[in-house]
């Protein structure tokens, strides 16, 4: 797809956007809100929601779309596009809750909502008011469907999910007390799958799958079978480029180490470290100093962190391949929902 195509493609899933930012001003409007609590609403969805670069939510479009072979109309585009948007409203509520928790500074090369003039503490309930546009959307356009429930408990399940990752991860990477004996793969790999790959990767394809009638249990299951795994892969791609990237590359300044994150790239140093090592980690890791943080890169590049990871790399994507292969098209679904998810993370530069 040419860099015109993509860019109408965002432009045509965009549109959809206002209809039911419009749909959830009224809703409060319904409810006799005063005029400036509408406009405090309106502000929070534009500020938080349609910035991002949009691949989970424009993932059920497409997800959609090959599941049909490719021939939607333009009443199935829409409806797949909302859903689409209601996954990016999960992902906007669990930004603003995460950026407030971590501190941040800024998201998506603006400040974050809650450093905003007069916002603050308020974006709690606001963080709060964006999951709750999601049931309120859902309701409106899908409570008629056989498959509503499915995308109700969906929605539940995987925020449920999300929000346990997140727990792992505030309490295994706390960033006032660094204790890296806390730190493991297993830690990462739960981290990872729960905080990441269940909202990133299954839920797009899921909720096409059950648009698409696409609702059996064990479907859904092989979904999470090659899901998952890539969700992990691509958290683990994220952490290497957060140590490794250039900034001009990847498009940011990254801050695990700083930040004291249960990484990848830290968990392999640690298996790997001799004792004298082990202790540059311990005192080094987890410091807001910039000449700390090189001494644990170039312990990265002693441990040849970056061979370590392209062998991974290898080993992850022929394994997924395999898995992808194993599925029977007869079920309706198809090997290519998986491929363009692995042909857009594999070998990413940012």
């Amino acid at each position: 797809m040419s860099a015109a195509d993509k860019q109408q493609a965002r432009e045509k899933f965009q549109a959809v956007f206002s209809k039911i930012s419009q749909e959830c001003l009224q809703y409060l409007k319904d409810n006799e809100m005063p005029a400036e609590a509408v406009k405090w609403f309106d502000d929070n969805l534009q500020y938080n929601t349609p910035g991002g670069k949009l691949n989970r939510g424009m993932s059920v479009v497409d997800t959609y779309s090959i599941l049909k072979g490719g021939k939607i109309s333009e009443e199935e585009y829409e409806r797949a596009a909302i859903l689409g948007w209601c996954v990016e409203l999960l992902q906007a509520y669990f930004l603003v809750a995460d950026d407030m928790m971590d501190g941040s500074i800024t998201r998506r090369g603006q400040p974050c909502w809650y450093r905003q003039p007069q916002i603050g503490n308020i974006a709690i309930n606001d963080a709060f008011m964006l999951e709750a546009a999601i049931y309120h959307i859902l309701k409106l356009h899908f409570k008629k469907d056989s498959y509503y429930v499915h995308l109700l408990e969906l929605f539940h399940d995987v925020t449920f999910k999300t929000e346990l990752g997140q727990l792992v991860d505030l309490i295994t990477a706390d960033e006032e007390k660094v204790d890296l004996d806390k730190f493991s793969l297993d830690k990462h790999h739960y981290i990872v799958v729960y905080k990441t790959a269940f909202y990133s990767f299954y839920l797009p394809v899921a909720l096409a799958m059950f648009m698409a009638g696409l609702s059996d249990d064990s479907l859904h299951q092989n979904a999470l079978d090659v899901l998952i795994p890539l969700g992990e892969y691509f958290q683990v791609q994220d952490d290497y480029l957060d140590a490794f990237g250039k900034p001009e590359q990847i498009g940011k300044i990254g801050t695990d180490i700083e930040d004291n994150k249960c990484s990848w790239c830290v968990c392999i140093a640690l298996q790997l470290a001799n004792a004298e090592q082990k202790k540059l980690l311990d005192d080094n890791y987890g410091r807001k100093n910039p000449d700390q943080a090189n001494r644990i890169k170039t312990l990265y590049a002693e441990l040849e962190i970056e061979n370590k990871f392209k062998s991974y790399e290898k080993e992850a994507h022929d394994r997924i391949v395999s898995l992808i292969e194993k599925v029977d098209e007869k079920s309706g679904m198809r090997k290519e929902v998986y491929y363009a998810f692995l042909y857009k993370v594999f070998g990413r530069t940012k």
